[in-house]
């Protein structure tokens, strides 16, 4: 499936911004499934530079800087990139999910090595009793990780509802727990932090999902996980729609939490509040 996919960011500042420095992560990753034929990042006013990296994670990373005063601030990214069909994997991967545990945290293999640091809490995933015993369920049994796993992307879609603007990125894990309501973000975070309270290897996954009949969070940035399984590596699951990526799903970055793929954040000089707008469309081409 070939998208083009355009990603608008409008920030306005209620005074003047002196300048201001800003990276983002638009870029879609390069995968064995998912082929990226153009990609551009249009900033408005003109930024005095435009810098390219790759994070920690292999992420693309675009650094920016407009030191010309302004009250407004527009960054568009656009895309055309080629997805294929995702690797679901489910006659792949029959390890237990103690095996698996096992296999990650005593294993010494590069890759299992590299899984193990998505084991551990992290800034916006941390650990807490409430996470623990949410994470309880499921997991009395040596069952296949596979079948584990799809359980439990079904359990939170089942008991959390989607709710756009009933959360922000700032409002606490436990928080989202207790009131089963959220968005892709929060739902990828639960997600993460119930298999990471079991020991195992899930990261966060930034991107967007093509528009449907039932499909959340195709509005904006998506999210959802991606859980490492040993001599079959790393599996995506989309709580907020109960699916496996495939097709549909567009690969941006990904990392151990959002803080580590926030598609666009900076600093400013002045502007006092802000407000920000963002327009996401993924169109079939």
């Amino acid at each position: 499936m070939l998208y083009e996919v355009t990603h608008i960011t409008r920030y306005s500042y209620e005074a003047p911004v002196s300048q201001c420095l800003n990276e983002v992560r638009l870029t879609p990753r390069a995968l064995p499934n998912q082929r990226v034929q153009e990609t551009a990042l249009q900033i408005d006013p003109a930024p005095a530079f435009v810098y390219q990296r790759k994070d920690y994670f292999g992420n693309d990373v675009s650094t920016f800087g407009v030191f010309d005063s302004h009250e407004n601030l527009t960054a568009t990214a656009k895309s055309v990139v080629s997805v294929g069909k995702g690797r679901l994997g489910e006659n792949n991967a029959p390890l237990g999910w103690k095996d698996v545990r096992d296999q990650i945290t005593g294993s010494e293999t590069e890759e299992c090595l590299h899984a193990l640091e998505f084991t551990y809490e992290s800034p916006f995933v941390p650990l807490s009793p409430r996470l623990m015993a949410y994470a309880s369920e499921g997991f009395a049994t040596n069952r296949p990780l596979i079948d584990v796993v799809l359980d439990l992307s079904q359990r939170i879609h089942r008991e959390f509802k989607y709710q756009p603007m009933s959360t922000s990125i700032d409002i606490p894990l436990v928080e989202v727990l207790e009131k089963r309501r959220g968005v892709c973000q929060d739902f990828a975070h639960v997600m993460i932090g119930v298999l990471r309270a079991q020991r195992l290897a899930a990261r966060y996954v930034s991107g967007y999902v093509r528009s449907g009949p039932q499909v959340q969070g195709a509005q904006a940035s998506h999210a959802w996980i991606s859980v490492f399984f040993p001599e079959t590596g790393w599996l995506d699951f989309d709580p907020t729609n109960n699916v496996m990526p495939s097709e549909s799903h567009i690969t941006l970055a990904w990392g151990r939490d959002y803080g580590d793929v926030t598609p666009v954040k900076g600093v400013t000089l002045g502007g006092r509040g802000q407000t920000i707008e963002v327009e996401v469309y993924v169109k079939p081409v």
